[in-house]
């Protein structure tokens, strides 16, 4: 039992580090097949400069307009957008909801796009040349304006014989933006459509270098494939082939996506990616960013874009899997780990909401909630576990009488448990019950944004390890605490002893840099395990007792 003791602490101990060390380095390259993601060797930018005008009007050939460019602004009740005249471009997506984490930021609200934002920029590319179609100036009614229904602007602008005609629609309730256009004079075989998706997000979080790790796109074809910006070559240019159901640009708790596939709308036939590593770095954060649409004869074209936040509720609403954009879990685990996730994340959301509950109590009660569901079948273990005490001296006398003949052993072993009705792995398995819960919680700190920036107590940042360590030392000392009354009545063990020392003291070193909601978590459920280990020490005890002969002492 000692034995089995250690390797179900050791197997706990491997679960929990894995986090710890994965969460250290960089996200890993996502493989692709190979006729889906290529290296193009290096080349010019992805969207050149109009070359020789062979396929498009003289007319439409020459420099950009010197006409400065201004700013709409469109409030709705979740967001601020901003529309440059220049391209028709997004150049302003601020949350009305969400306030910014990162250092001389903190307190305003999130705005998703970087200077020189390139997002529902348009290039257009007709045979060997291409079309700068965010160079020019639209022209538009639209001013400033604040609405809590439906509302389109309409952009337009012609050079020549080409003509294009933007139409966008703000939802109050939607951080989806719909996309109508036409451009006129594309030639009898249509061309291809660009659209802009960089140079990515802005960096909006307290914890710098963590959010800049969950920076890079994600492509929905069969499945879904997220590359880290970092993990690119910033020598070389990465052309991904689709067709996609959408492509997204994200960072730790937000994203923008363009959405191709409603009626009508054409599917982004592939990627441009070039790195934009800032001087003196060897990775990049940053990206000049093309998706590709095939754009008939017609001219027309149409596609949604998302900007805002990763809730998962609205994610899913979405659909064609966008909720996969945020994924809970390790590629190869997530199949198990992100059902618990998803459930455990719905459930502290529903406290929070229904409850009228800040996210700090509610875990101290689901902390407490998931050890009364466990109540029993820990019961039935710690049961096994003094079963398996009891025949410790039958046992011992059939190992050493059968100990040169190992299946008469294992049969003689069986025939004992079978006769005391004892489950030999039966105290063993209920102490990783409640692991999945532990798994499952680190990923929905890791990813769920209704998390990001809620304080309780001395904590500023539940999502965010505890900067006075506290609340991992309450942790530890709680583990200690455990252990200690679940080896009461236990004859000494050196084993035991040594691991209930030990184990509290690595898992405090590992868990200093976790979220301090995880710590707080499992700081709870340790303190709300005690009373039913102390019940059950109360009745090891009372055995012993009655094995000995002696009345218990009091």
């Amino acid at each position: 039992m000692d034995r089995r003791f250690i390797w179900a602490m050791a197997l706990m101990t491997l679960i929990v580090m894995a986090p710890a060390v994965l969460m250290k380095k960089p996200p890993a390259p996502v493989s692709a097949p190979a006729d889906s993601v290529a290296t193009v060797a290096p080349v010019p930018a992805p969207a050149p400069d109009l070359g020789a005008a062979a396929a498009l009007p003289p007319s439409v050939a020459g420099p950009a307009e010197a006409t400065p460019e201004d700013t709409v602004l469109i409030h709705t009740a979740l967001a601020t957008y901003g529309i440059s005249t220049r391209g028709g471009r997004l150049v302003t997506a601020a949350l009305e909801h969400y306030l910014d984490q990162a250092p001389g930021q903190k307190g305003r609200p999130v705005n998703l796009t970087l200077p020189g934002s390139e997002l529902m920029g348009l290039r257009l590319v007709v045979g060997a040349d291409t079309l700068r179609l965010d160079d020019w100036i639209f022209e538009t009614s639209a001013t400033e304006m604040s609405t809590d229904v439906p509302m389109t602007v309409e952009l337009t602008s012609t050079r020549g014989d080409v003509t294009v005609n933007l139409a966008y629609t703000f939802r109050p309730d939607d951080y989806k933006i719909g996309v109508v256009g036409s451009v006129s004079g594309v030639g009898p075989n249509g061309g291809l459509l660009l659209v802009g998706m960089g140079p990515g997000l802005a960096n909006t979080e307290a914890n710098l270098v963590e959010n800049e790790r969950s920076m890079g796109f994600v492509t929905k074809s069969q499945s879904t494939k997220f590359k880290s910006f970092q993990s690119l070559d910033t020598a070389e240019v990465a052309a991904v082939s689709g067709p996609f159901e959408w492509v997204a640009v994200k960072s730790k708790y937000f994203v923008t996506a363009v959405l191709a596939f409603e009626t009508g709308a054409a599917p982004v036939g592939g990627l441009s990616v070039r790195p934009l590593p800032q001087a003196g770095q060897k990775k990049a954060y940053e990206a000049s960013i093309w998706a590709s649409l095939l754009l008939p004869a017609a001219g027309d074209f149409r596609y949604e874009l998302y900007a805002g936040p990763m809730e998962y509720s609205r994610l899913a609403k979405v659909g064609h899997d966008f909720d996969d954009v945020n994924p809970y879990g390790w590629p190869g685990f997530r199949t198990i780990i992100r059902p618990v996730a998803v459930a455990v994340r719905w459930l502290l959301v529903w406290m929070h909401q229904n409850l009228h509950l800040a996210y700090g109590l509610v875990l101290v009660l689901f902390g407490i909630l998931v050890r009364i569901i466990l109540w029993p079948l820990n019961q039935k273990a710690m049961r096994s576990t003094m079963a398996m005490q009891a025949i410790q001296p039958e046992l011992k006398a059939i190992q050493d009488k059968y100990k040169e003949d190992p299946a008469r052993l294992q049969q003689e072993m069986f025939k004992l448990y079978k006769e005391h009705g004892v489950n030999p792995l039966g105290g063993c398995w209920p102490m990783l019950l409640p692991m999945p819960v532990l798994l499952a919680l680190f990923f929905v700190f890791q990813n769920t944004i209704e998390l990001r920036g809620q304080s309780f107590l001395w904590l500023p940042d539940l999502s965010q390890h505890d900067p006075l360590y506290i609340i991992p030392l309450i942790m530890g000392l709680s583990m200690f605490g455990l252990t200690k009354m679940g080896q009461r009545g236990i004859p000494p063990n050196p084993q035991m002893k040594m691991m209930m020392y030990v184990m509290p003291v690595m898992m405090t070193v590992l868990f200093l840099n976790f979220a301090s909601g995880l710590n707080l978590y499992y700081a709870v459920s340790n303190i709300a395990s005690i009373p039913q280990q102390w019940l059950i020490s109360q009745e090891r005890m009372k055995l012993n007792a009655l094995r000995e002969g002696t009345p218990k002492k009091k």
